[in-house]
């Protein structure tokens, strides 16, 4: 389908054009048929020679109503500029043009209508010379006379021409219908009409509305006024709600595929127009059918950063324009460069994110994107309207290369700084490195953990830290000689505490293997099971542990855990009646 809309100077004919060639009346109200001026939104739609369809979104002209006039341009690919033959060009013919070279339409047609009236040669020259310094440059231009018909069959053949050269839409991204008409039918509850520019609806489909995020489901669609299951770009489209209130949604509002879009207040643009310097604090954004206040804060000659009134669903790469309403003036056109930008909080932030915005051209990349930000979601990316490839280095989680390394290096300065501050413990913590390098998910911090790192029992280290730190290996040189004479007398609290084995002390010695702690905190050498095995194979087969603890030199405290640890290892078996023998091995 052809959706076209038009645009133009009021009472130029664009209604009555639009209704010589669809037989259908655009005027919706009966005010804009008595007072021969449209005022709102009109549509109406027809076949063409070729047998392909076109719709249209008749637009008001007078200025007090340019924000409906936008809200039906907006969404629409392809325009229809009216001028009048005997009127000529006039400040809304410069309005209206104003507006559809800033939002970038580029596919359309101009008519100079009335061509009954005047000579339309004179029209058709000034008007295509208006149209030349625009993205309208490369239309076709055409004289038509609604009233004696004569031009309509040239007017239709270029809307066939029209709809052969426009681009195909996307059937498989996102939905984002803008909201034009929010209704009510008995019977049937909320209706809803826009244009749909990419994506498919089906009956069933579950969308949300944007900024509320409150889920609805396709209950019923309508193309060209017959009900279907499917719907695809471009096309314009009525779609019932279910369980949808009528005041809660409403033109300037948006149905989305879920999870889709990101709903922003703030973003980075480009503008084409005014200088920046120049713009007042505050103007109006119009994007889609929505009309939005923004107050405005220049970065560059060029590039601005907008504060919205409210969020919407905004793509990298969208097109809109920013509009003075007390001075009825388009101030620009603006290419959306950042749907997420980082704060300006420090001196010469504002500078230094000119600097950025002036090596982008607002087309999606994710190679950019991951450049300038380090890391992303792969689904934020894709709701910023980013194409994304590639694999994730851990979970949704896509990186730009060069700072994956750097963060590989300073993960590993991390650690070894942690074990200078820290000798007794076994590493630094995986929360505390993603502290101290600014990381939003501790699976990053494990994921950049290469040789000669390691990750153990939620700590990052490396081989040396199971080596003895000094001071324990100090204290353990105390110990040595009554470890040596007398292996299985486990040292007592207090003596622990005089040679300076405290519990991290004691902690590093069993991790680095010179210590074997046992139940009730009983400390050995870290040979003394492979000891014991041959001591208690010198004894009668079966044996007492009365017999193990004599023959061990040792006591109660310490026999009972070590010969448990001897049946765990299978040095040893227990027997039914509490003895033991050596397991031959």
């Amino acid at each position: 389908m052809l959706v076209v809309a038009t645009a133009g100077h009021v009472d130029h004919g664009k209604s009555t054009l639009v209704r010589a060639l669809t037989g259908m009346e655009p005027d919706r109200w009966a005010e804009e048929r008595r007072r021969g001026m449209t005022i709102d939104l009109g549509f109406a739609w027809t076949t063409l020679p070729s047998g392909a369809t076109v719709a249209f979104v008749d637009v008001p002209g007078h200025e007090r109503f340019v924000p409906n006039m936008l809200a039906g341009v907006g969404p629409v690919p392809a325009a229809m500029v009216v001028v009048a033959a005997d009127e000529g060009w006039m400040p809304q013919s410069a309005e209206h043009l104003a507006a559809l070279d800033a939002l970038g339409v580029a596919y359309g047609l101009l008519v100079v209508t009335r061509a009954d009236l005047a000579d339309p040669g004179p029209v058709l020259e000034r008007a295509g010379a208006h149209l030349a310094a625009t993205s309208l440059r490369d239309v076709e231009a055409v004289a038509v006379s609604a009233v004696t018909g004569a031009g309509l069959p040239q007017v239709q053949a270029a809307l066939d021409r029209l709809a052969a050269r426009l681009p195909t839409a996307p059937t498989d991204g996102p939905v984002r219908l803008w909201v034009d008409r929010s209704f009510t039918m008995r019977g049937s509850g909320t209706v809803v009409t826009g244009t749909l520019g990419a994506g498919e609806l089906r009956v069933g489909t579950e969308l949300v509305v944007a900024g509320s995020g409150e889920p609805v489901r396709v209950r019923g669609l309508h193309r060209l006024g017959q009900p279907c299951e499917q719907v695809g770009p471009v096309a314009r489209v009525a779609v019932n709600l279910r369980g949808m209130p009528r005041d809660r949604i409403a033109r300037g509002d948006a149905l989305l595929t879920p999870d889709g879009f990101a709903g922003t207040d703030l973003i980075d643009v480009r503008l084409a127009g005014d200088p920046a310097a120049d713009l007042p604090a505050t103007l109006t954004l119009h994007i889609g059918s929505a009309a939005v206040p923004v107050r405005v804060r220049p970065l560059g000659v060029d590039t601005l950063r907008l504060r919205l009134a409210r969020p919407l669903p905004l793509l990298i790469g969208d097109r809109a324009l920013l509009r003075d309403p007390g001075r009825h003036h388009v101030a620009g056109g603006l290419t959306v460069l950042d749907v997420a930008p980082p704060p300006l909080r420090r001196r010469g932030a504002a500078a230094a994110r000119a600097a950025v915005l002036a090596s982008m051209d607002g087309r999606p990349d994710l190679a950019g994107e991951l450049r300038r930000r380090g890391l992303m979601r792969a689904a934020d990316l894709r709701r910023a309207g980013v194409p994304v490839t590639g694999s994730p280095v851990c979970g949704d989680w896509l990186v730009d290369p060069e700072h994956w390394r750097q963060l590989g290096r300073r993960l590993a300065d991390a650690v070894a700084e942690h074990a200078r501050r820290h000798p007794l413990e076994p590493g630094a913590p995986v929360e505390v490195l993603r502290q101290r390098l600014e990381l939003p998910d501790r699976a990053l911090v494990e994921a950049l953990v290469r040789e000669p790192l390691r990750l153990v029992a939620g700590r990052v280290g490396t081989a040396d830290t199971d080596a003895v730190p000094e001071p324990v290996a100090r204290a353990l040189a105390l110990l040595h000689e009554e470890l040596t004479t007398r292996p299985f007398r486990a040292p007592e609290a207090d003596r622990l505490a005089a040679v300076g084995l405290g519990t991290r002390e004691i902690g590093a010695a069993v991790r680095a293997g010179v210590l074997l702690r046992l139940t009730g905190n009983v400390l050995l050498p870290s040979d003394a099971p492979q000891q014991a095995v041959r001591v208690l194979a010198t004894l009668p087969q079966p044996f007492t542990l009365s017999a193990a603890r004599q023959a061990l030199d040792t006591t109660r405290r310490v026999a009972v855990p070590l010969l448990e640890l001897l049946d765990r290892q299978g040095a040893t078996r227990r027997l039914p009646d509490d003895t033991r023998m050596v397991v031959d091995s």
